[in-house]
């Protein structure tokens, strides 16, 4: 997940009107998407809350607004895209 949140990221920042273009990235924002609704991104955040994921392991995704905000900021895009 990880390296999906850095590579959504990474386009977000340098491309930012290309999500629709880029089938790549829009399965990966899904992935996200489903990621954070299912619940699994809260339990990956309270196990590294109790310090169980290695303390050298990149964890952006895990961030508490990390990846609300990247997902916010994905519909925002879309959004203008559509207008």
């Amino acid at each position: 997940m990880e390296a999906y949140y850095d590579e959504v990221l990474l386009v977000l920042e340098k491309e930012k009107m290309t999500i629709n273009r880029n089938v790549d990235i829009k399965e990966k924002i899904q992935i996200l998407r489903r990621y954070q609704e299912s619940g699994q991104w809260l339990k990956d955040y309270e196990s590294d809350e109790r310090g169980e994921f290695p303390s050298d392991l990149k964890r952006g995704v895990l961030s508490q607004d990390g990846l609300y905000n990247l997902l916010i900021d994905v519909d925002n895009i879309l959004k203008c895209e559509e207008e």
